[in-house]
């Protein structure tokens, strides 16, 4: 019986040690390889963190400009239904409009057409009788282009899922992070110790610096 039980524990040690090696092997690849696949992003979204905290550093690289034109009476006229496709098309080919259509708004007398991008807007205002239109365009710069960016502000579905996946990447790094300080024995204190301060202060500074 005394054997059985000495033959049951040793297997159960034997398979804790398994998974604990195995554990500790996988969480040191994910950090390192992780930490590689996911440095540019993360280094993007960290320098752009600085960017956004301090736009007052880049206002002056904001710039607007203003130019007239006409497009097709019969698309935008009074008497027919709106031709808004080849109306955006049009500005787009023959003025370099550039950014997705975030409005199309029409009245009585007038076309109100706005494009956003990152960095990036366009407003065109098309007068129906006429078909004369006005168009301003504002742009943010390199630096307003990077902060929106970040904020996924008028960036599209694709750069949005490039935002969830790089946040998911953080949180894979963090915590195959903290795994690995479990497994080194003469950091494991310091590490631990530390990871509470920096929850500490955090926690702290918002509580006295935060309104």
């Amino acid at each position: 019986m005394g054997k059985q039980e000495s033959s049951s524990n040793g297997g159960a040690k034997s398979s804790a040690s398994r998974f604990r090696h195995w554990l500790s092997t996988w969480s040191r690849w994910l950090h390192v390889y992780l930490s590689m696949i996911s440095f540019a992003i993360l280094f993007f979204f960290a320098v752009t963190g600085i960017t956004l905290n301090h736009t007052e550093w880049f206002a002056d690289q904001q710039r607007s400009s203003d130019r007239t034109g006409m497009v097709n009476l019969a698309w935008v006229g009074t008497e027919q239904e709106v031709a808004k496709l080849e109306t955006v098309e049009f500005l787009r080919s023959d003025f370099g409009i550039k950014g997705a259509l975030s409005d199309f708004i029409v009245d009585d007398y007038q076309c109100t057409i706005a494009f956003n991008g990152p960095g990036y807007s366009a407003n065109v205002f098309v007068n129906r009788e006429d078909g004369t239109f006005e168009l301003t365009e504002t742009s943010s710069g390199f630096v307003g282009l990077i902060n929106d960016l970040h904020k996924g502000r008028d960036s599209g579905k694709t750069w949005a899922f490039i935002i969830d996946l790089s946040a998911v990447l953080m949180i894979l790094v963090s915590l195959s992070g903290l795994i690995m300080i479990f497994f080194l024995k003469k950091r494991r204190s310091p590490g631990i110790i530390l990871a509470i301060i920096g929850l500490v202060l955090s926690y702290l500074v918002y509580l006295a610096f935060v309104p």
